[in-house]
């Protein structure tokens, strides 16, 4: 990619969402990390002192909706194009966020691979100038936006019950062992671990070995990057 990298913004409440998007954006060519911000407030400040092109905004910040807070950048006179990071899935908020400058939707929890697949788009798609030679060509710039197909997960596991796992994860201040997390669940101590070592390997969640049991410590995941 040739020019100067895209600068992106990411505006995240989960202090350990936002590291890792900030290392997933730094992973991929062309692209480069400015800036973090936790609140609608703070992502404000960074962008009226700091040149930003695009922003991976969370919709449901701790003091203003993610829509909201798209709209007052608009009106304020940003221009940063937004890709959502998000848990929600309402399709009205999704035909809302189109006029707003929302020019791509990626879903919670979600792999390197799956971010990286829409920052190669979103560049393909800047990238995109002069006059078009007609319809086809038109069509093209367009078509970068959006995906072929939605980003496999490893063999073996959905995205909704990634999605359980991932809450029950968050939603536990000490911690789940593999078992506890299937009970939770209701799915097989096996496939709870192949979840939970796919969260250790996308750097949101953390592992430690229990000890003060007979026989080999069993492992406890948090939500985080703790070993």
């Amino acid at each position: 990619m040739i020019g100067e990298p895209i600068r992106v913004l990411v505006v995240e409440d989960d202090p350990v969402a936002a590291d890792a998007h900030v290392l997933y954006v730094g992973r991929v060519p062309g692209f480069t990390a400015v800036g973090k911000a936790h609140t609608g407030a703070e992502a404000r400040r960074v962008l009226d002192r700091t040149p930003v092109d695009l922003l991976l905004l969370d919709l449901h910040l701790p003091d203003v909706h993610g829509l909201h807070f798209a709209r007052s950048l608009r009106a304020a006179g940003h221009q940063a194009d937004v890709i959502a990071v998000t848990s929600a899935r309402d399709l009205a908020v999704v035909r809302e966020g189109v006029s707003l400058g929302v020019v791509q939707y990626v879903l919670k929890p979600f792999t390197f691979a799956t971010l990286r697949d829409r920052l190669t788009r979103y560049a393909e798609f800047r990238a995109a100038v002069g006059e078009a030679s007609g319809q086809d060509e038109v069509d093209r710039a367009l078509g970068a936006l959006r995906a072929p197909s939605p980003a496999a997960l490893p063999k073996g596991l959905s995205a909704p019950t990634l999605e359980r796992v991932t809450v029950a994860l968050r939603e536990s201040a000490q911690g789940l062992t593999a078992a506890a997390l299937a009970e939770t669940v209701g799915i097989s101590r096996i496939t709870a671990r192949r979840y939970l070592e796919h969260l250790v390997e996308a750097g949101t969640a953390g592992r430690s070995p229990l000890y003060g049991q007979v026989g080999r410590p069993e492992l406890v995941y948090r939500w985080g990057r703790g070993r």
